[in-house]
C-alpha cells in the first residue's frame, strides 16, 4: 500500500458512490450504530418531519408507543387536531433541545413552572403548546390539569422506552428574559401578548445547541440509563426567519448549526447515532425531486425514500432483522400526508405580507 485511498472501498468516492448510482441507486448511506428492533419501545419527539418517523415505524410493525392517548370519544382527526398520536406524548412540536430540556426539567420538576398563561377572546392558551388545543382551555384548571397529564405522559415515555428519537428542527426560539420561559411560538402569534421588553428573539449557535442537547441526554440517560438516542434533522424550511437576514440564509443556518450538533452528539457517545433523513431530501443529487411546488412540503415520495434507506439499512447492518419486518411495504406506501402534519410553526404563514 502507498497511501491510503488505496484500500477505501467504492462507497468513499464520489464517481461509484453517488454519480454513476445515481439518485435512486444510492445505498448504504447510513452506517447504524445499534439495531431498531421491532419488540423495541420507540418514542419520537421533535420537529414536524418526526411525524413521518413515528408513523413509518409504527406501519412496519415496529412498537412505537403512545403514552398520551386520546380518549375514547375522540375520533381519529379529531384526535390529531388536539395534539394526539402526533408524537408519543402531547407536547406538540418540539422544535429547540433547548424546547426538550426545558419539558424533561418540568416533568421531573427540576424547574418550577412560571405560571404563566395566554389569555385570548376569554379562552386560555399553553403558553409551551398553543395551538394544542384549537380555540384554547376554557378555564385555567383544565389547561393545568392537561400540561401535567403530559408531564406524567413524558415520564412514562423516558422511562419505559428503548430507543429516543429526537428531530431538531429549528435554532430561532423565543423565550422570556425574566421568567426564562421557552416558547414553543412568539407571543402575540397564536396568542398571548407580544411584550418586547421581556420577550427575547435568541437564534442559537453551535454552541448553545449543543449544550442544550448535552443536558437533554445527561437527563433522559440518568432517569433511562440504557435508552439509546437517535437524532435526525428535519429536511424542512423555516416557514419565517425573525432574524433579519433572508428566510433562505436563515434556513441554511440553522439546518446547518443542526446538523453539524447533531454529528457531533452522535461521534460524542456511543448510544446516540445520526440518521441523514436531512441529506437525503435535500442534497443536490436529488435535485429537489422529494420537494412540492412550495419547494418546502415534503411530498410522501421523498418520505417513502427517507424510510427506504433507514430500514435498508438497518438490515445491512443488522441482517437478522430482515426476518422480523411485520409489515414489509406498507411504510413505504402510507406516509403521514402534508395536510395531516401538524406543524405549529407552518401558523407563522398568516402574517405574511
Amino acid at each position: 500500500m502507498t497511501h491510503p485511498y488505496e484500500e477505501l472501498g467504492p462507497e468513499a468516492f464520489w464517481k461509484t458512490a453517488v454519480a454513476e448510482p445515481g439518485p435512486f441507486g444510492l445505498s448504504g448511506l447510513w452506517s447504524p450504530k445499534f439495531p431498531i428492533r421491532p419488540r423495541q419501545k420507540i418514542v419520537t419527539a421533535g420537529s414536524c418531519f418526526a411525524q413521518h418517523i413515528g408513523r413509518a415505524l409504527a406501519d412496519r410493525g415496529y412498537g412505537w408507543i403512545d403514552c398520551e392517548p386520546a380518549p375514547p370519544f375522540m375520533q381519529t382527526e379529531h384526535a390529531r387536531s388536539h395534539g394526539y398520536g402526533v408524537f408519543s406524548f402531547r407536547t406538540g412540536n418540539i422544535y429547540t433541545p433547548a424546547m426538550l430540556l426545558q419539558w424533561l426539567e418540568l416533568a421531573y420538576e427540576q424547574r418550577a413552572d412560571s405560571g404563566e398563561i395566554w389569555v385570548k377572546d376569554d379562552r386560555f392558551y399553553d403558553p409551551l403548546r398553543p395551538a394544542i388545543e384549537p380555540g384554547g382551555f376554557e378555564t385555567e384548571a383544565e389547561l393545568w390539569d392537561a400540561r401535567h397529564e403530559t408531564y406524567a405522559a413524558l415520564r412514562r415515555a423516558v422511562e419505559t422506552s428503548d430507543v429516543f428519537v429526537f428531530t431538531l428542527g429549528l435554532t430561532e426560539r423565543w423565550r422570556n428574559s425574566k421568567t426564562e420561559v421557552e416558547y414553543a411560538l412568539c407571543p402575540g402569534t397564536v396568542a398571548g401578548t407580544f411584550d418586547p421588553a421581556q420577550h427575547v428573539f435568541v437564534n442559537s449557535n453551535t454552541r448553545q445547541t449543543q449544550a442544550a442537547l448535552t443536558d437533554v441526554i445527561r437527563l433522559l440517560r440518568a432517569k433511562r440509563p440504557k435508552l439509546r438516542i437517535l437524532l435526525t434533522v428535519s429536511p424542512v424550511p423555516l416557514t419565517a426567519t425573525a432574524s433579519g437576514k433572508h428566510v433562505l440564509t436563515a434556513t441554511h443556518y440553522s439546518k446547518s448549526v443542526l446538523r453539524a450538533v447533531a454529528g457531533m452528539t452522535a461521534d460524542r457517545y456511543p448510544f446516540v447515532d445520526y440518521f441523514p433523513s436531512y441529506e437525503i431530501i435535500t442534497h443536490p443529487v436529488f435535485r429537489g425531486m422529494f420537494f412540492a411546488p412550495n419547494m418546502r412540503s415534503v411530498v410522501p415520495e421523498g418520505v417513502a425514500t427517507v424510510m427506504k434507506h433507514f430500514f435498508a439499512d438497518q438490515i445491512a447492518a443488522f441482517p437478522d432483522l430482515r426476518e422480523l419486518r411485520v409489515i414489509p411495504d406498507k411504510a413505504q406506501t402510507t406516509p403521514v400526508a402534508e395536510e395531516d402534519l401538524r406543524c405549529e410553526e407552518v401558523l407563522l404563514d398568516a402574517f405574511a405580507r
